[in-house]
């Protein structure tokens, strides 16, 4: 196709190393951070192992308050602490950490919806055995809601390519700041086009990727 001709492929490739480091980078913090929470929201919650209601309830109001601001509000809010962070708002570098903020609270909630659909009975058997909590947590608790963990994670990735394409408003870098330069500000319909069908394959590629894991060890 004629129109083909007229994009410099070199940039396309730029900004989809870009966004696949901002995506592999937020993704990482969020799991590593967003999991732990989710646990303590699950474990603190009502009827579970170290129920504590005011706890629970400062927690699930503080990720809620974050839930509530819109991405691209939160990236200007946030500029200050980015650059005290990254040493930059702009860039890969710039946008990690809003995005690890904005999406910690999202999974948060996936992991602990995970852990509430885990088989009571798994938790009741490993206090018959006289497992300690961490144990419990580790050893039956994860392991049990694990296809479920693997859909929150899917889940994530995709908010994730979201919020990235919408950084590109602020120069974020990446896919959406291609689109949003040359496809957007300058009518170039053919960058527009093929940045698009990029994210679509991508969105496609990480949703087949998460449901073959989670049918793999659903049937463990």
């Amino acid at each position: 196709m004629p129109w083909l001709d007229t994009i410099d492929w070199a940039d396309i490739w730029a900004a989809l190393i870009d966004t696949l480091s901002m995506l592999g980078g937020a993704l990482g913090f969020t799991v590593l951070i967003g999991l732990p929470l989710g646990v303590l929201l699950f474990l603190t919650g009502r009827r579970q192992l170290l129920q504590q209601p005011l706890a629970y309830g400062v927690l699930s109001f503080v990720l809620n308050i974050v839930r509530s601001v819109p991405f691209i509000i939160l990236l200007v809010v946030l500029m200050p602490v980015t650059v005290l962070i990254s040493g930059t708002s702009l860039g890969v570098r710039g946008v990690i950490p809003p995005l690890v903020i904005g999406t910690i609270p999202f999974f948060a909630r996936l992991v602990e919806t995970a852990l509430r659909e885990v088989d009571r009975g798994v938790i009741e058997a490993s206090q018959a055995m006289g497992a300690s909590h961490s144990q419990i947590v580790l050893r039956a608790l994860l392991p049990e809601a694990l296809p479920g963990l693997i859909a929150a994670v899917t889940v994530t990735a995709i908010v994730l390519i979201d919020y990235t394409a919408m950084s590109g408003a602020i120069g974020g870098g990446g896919i959406g700041d291609l689109a949003i330069r040359y496809g957007y500000q300058r009518f170039q319909t053919e960058i527009m086009v093929v940045t698009v069908l990029i994210l679509v394959v991508l969105v496609q590629a990480i949703q087949a990727g998460g449901n073959r894991l989670v049918t793999h060890f659903s049937r463990k």
